[in-house]
């Protein structure tokens, strides 16, 4: 059992952490919110790349950081660290394939594209 420690002012350790917690969720889960607004709202292949990747994962991260502060346990920060560092290799390498196959399919708006590195690298797939 943790012990409850006070604060300077008087406030004790685990309400901050608590309240702490919470913001953090609440900031957290407004990111995933605003990812899946995106996802539907957008109307292009990179900008909803974009949505799914930025948001999501820091959201998803700080409220993997709220959890580990409301247990306070070291086997939950053991358990979380792990995920969250799949959670950061895999969605980039996620959002670049979906968006390297897109360019191969010609599913893109070519027009607001205003650099094209791939051209010359990329073979015709038709």
């Amino acid at each position: 059992m943790i012990a409850h420690v006070q604060a300077d002012a008087g406030f004790p350790v685990d309400a901050v952490l608590d309240t702490t917690a919470l913001v953090l969720i609440l900031i957290g889960a407004l990111l995933c919110l605003t990812a899946a607004i995106g996802l539907l709202r957008f109307h292009d292949v990179p900008t909803r790349l974009h949505a799914a990747t930025k948001p999501q994962v820091l959201g998803f991260l700080l409220i993997c950081l709220a959890i580990a502060l409301s247990v306070r346990s070291w086997a939950a920060v053991a358990f979380l660290i792990p995920i969250a560092l799949i959670q950061l290799a895999t969605a980039p390498l996620s959002a670049h394939m979906v968006g390297r196959q897109a360019y191969r399919n010609r599913t893109l708006d070519e027009d607001a594209m205003y650099v094209d590195e791939l051209r010359d690298k990329d073979p015709d797939p038709t």
